[in-house]
């Protein structure tokens, strides 16, 4: 279980608002000072939370990352959510979309995920911080999500690590169930997978869809792994400028799904809000 006194740091951010079709990356990342020195002053003040927090206390900044639109989301508009629930989730097409098993992105898709780019080079002009340590769904949709969101922004070696329970809401839809571990490395050949994950996809099950409470039990799981993983060799530079060496890990990037999304939501006592395919937050 995360202590009580390991929140997630959520502040200076505007309410979000979304539109499925387009401005679905708030300026920012949601960040509400619009300052050109605007993210100095946010290290600033992570430093100090943790310089002056007490013991067993600690505060990251987490980049929440949905994967940009898959065939699936285009099936559920042409369908109906009830539909789609209800019947078209447990086929892999229609004669017309194939949107299962492991769906790719659409056209939309990719370039919201360059969108996604565009933001972060656009920050990198005001100094923000990029992730030091990054997760991501086993899914096609989000590790391509990720691939085109970072491409030439991190150091070559610094790469996502593919975490299985940051996958979506899992079982009976075709759309998420996963490839095997080997076909997913020989399409991202430099994705790391954390230890013990499996050849086969040994959690979707045809018959039985994952609750929110479930879901929410994931969540917090991964949560655990972050917190307990944040001290690691890290190559780069600090926010305090500081390079090599062991460090605690402060800025971190997860590129998921709608339903685990809102999980993390709910286990830190986020606000409600929903995030599109392609959107990005802070």
């Amino acid at each position: 279980m995360i202590p009580n006194q390991q929140r997630m740091l959520y502040v200076y951010l505007y309410p979000p608002c979304f539109n499925e079709r387009g401005g679905i990356i708030p300026p920012r990342f949601g960040l509400k000072d619009d300052s050109d020195d605007r993210w100095v002053k946010f290290k600033r003040e992570i430093e100090r939370l943790n310089t002056s927090a007490p013991s067993g206390t600690q505060y990251k900044v987490v980049f929440l990352g949905r994967h940009g639109e898959g065939y699936h989301n285009v099936a559920m508009e042409k369908y109906t959510a009830k539909a789609w629930m209800s019947y078209w989730m447990r086929l892999n097409g229609d004669g017309e979309l194939v949107w299962g098993p492991d769906p790719d992105l659409t056209e939309l898709g990719v370039e919201q995920a360059k969108d996604a780019h565009r933001a972060w080079k656009t920050e990198l002009e005001y100094s923000i911080p990029l992730p030091e340590k990054l997760y991501c769904s086993p899914l096609r949709r989000a590790i391509k999500t990720n691939q085109i969101t970072f491409e030439g922004l991190l150091r070559p070696d610094l790469k996502a690590t593919i975490v299985e329970d940051i996958r979506e809401k899992n079982g009976v839809s075709t759309c998420d169930k996963r490839r095997k571990m080997s076909e997913i490395a020989k399409d991202f050949p430099d994705y790391p997978f954390e230890e013990g994950f499996t050849e086969a996809d040994e959690r979707w099950d045809p018959e039985v869809r994952e609750t929110p409470e479930e879901l929410d039990t994931r969540a917090k799981k991964a949560l655990d792994m972050i917190f307990d993983n944040d001290e690691e060799q890290c190559m780069s530079v600090t926010f305090s400028g500081v390079a090599h060496g062991r460090m605690t890990i402060l800025v971190i990037s997860i590129t998921a799904h709608h339903g685990f999304i809102n999980a993390f939501r709910r286990v830190c006592e986020h606000r409600p809000w929903t995030l599109p395919t392609g959107g990005e937050y802070l």
